[in-house]
């Protein structure tokens, strides 16, 4: 065989190379575009089907350009505000609840662009949390004195409303409050991306959040996991996570008032993103908001 015949075999050859790569980026690409595609649509029929079998059990309240979802539960007082943890939102708070309602007036909200509340359309500051939840407790008529029950990254939330001059807050119990360190790692890199993999069905499939929310029983337990994939409530639980350090910061330099009995609660899952899910936990979080409320009405003369 001559050289150019030689020559012209291998051009023939790295042709047919190139085409068969050409053609197997072509399919890849089709097959990717296909399985975002079925993604997205697997997620848009869920979270309708979702939004239906989940209806705010609260109210919508406003708070200047946006609204806030508000669930109240029995009466008389001191009445207890109960603050979610990192990603949370007030079905979170369910079992607890539940159970405090038999003894005074209990609710649970959701912060801003999480669960069933408005975004607005400023970006989110850990400092306007407790600003919104005393606009919040006014515009809904909900009068101290005040219990403020908090879990992770809520208990920082909690705090630094307790240190408002108009908190009226008598009562704290903290329940695995952050202790300054930055979130774990992999919770860093997953929170900012989850909102994207939710959007074409990935997080839904891979049940990569929502599964921490496993143990929550009850409609209470299902709301939370349908939220934990949702791109909405994951964009806003996202800035949350980002800043974390900026609202323990915050909480750490809140004064509370001297008045104000603080309890804490460990509990047996305290990772940044973590829910009251085992009743061992729960426990000792409802002895701790009654013992609170029984001291506030010794101490306060409340009915």
């Amino acid at each position: 065989m001559t050289l150019y015949q030689e020559s012209g075999q291998s051009r023939r050859l790295a042709i047919e190379s190139r085409s068969r790569v050409r053609r197997g980026l072509r399919i890849g690409g089709a097959v990717l575009v296909f399985l975002i595609l079925a993604g997205a649509t697997y997620q848009g029929v869920a979270t309708a089907l979702e939004r239906r079998q989940f209806p705010r059990p609260g109210g919508l309240v406003s708070v200047g350009d946006h609204q806030l979802h508000l669930f109240c539960l029995g009466m008389g007082s001191p009445a207890v505000i109960l603050e979610a943890p990192a990603a949370g939102l007030s079905s979170a708070w369910g079992e607890v609840q539940r159970r405090i309602a038999t003894t005074t007036r209990v609710c649970s909200y959701d912060r801003a662009g999480l669960g069933w509340s408005e975004a607005g359309d400023r970006p989110y500051d850990p400092g306007r949390v407790p600003e919104e939840l005393r606009s919040l407790l006014a515009a809904a008529n909900e009068r101290g004195p005040f219990v403020l029950a908090g879990h992770g990254l809520g208990a920082a939330f909690a705090r630094m409303y307790a240190a408002r001059a108009d908190a009226d807050a008598v009562a704290l119990v903290l329940v695995a409050p952050p202790d300054g360190s930055e979130p774990d790692p992999r919770t860093t890199w997953i929170m900012p991306a989850s909102p994207w993999l939710a959007r074409i069905g990935v997080l839904r499939a891979g049940r990569i959040v929502a599964s921490r929310a496993d143990m929550i029983g009850g409609a209470s337990g299902a709301a939370t996991r349908a939220f934990l994939n949702r791109p909405d409530h994951l964009t806003r639980a996202a800035a949350e996570v980002t800043r974390w350090g900026d609202a323990v910061r915050m909480a750490d330099a809140a004064p509370v008032p001297p008045g104000v009995l603080i309890s804490v609660v460990e509990t047996g899952n305290d990772g940044h993103i973590a829910f009251l899910d085992d009743r061992a936990d729960v426990e000792p979080v409802v002895n701790a908001i009654e013992a609170a409320i029984r001291t506030a009405r010794r101490e306060h003369s409340t009915p």
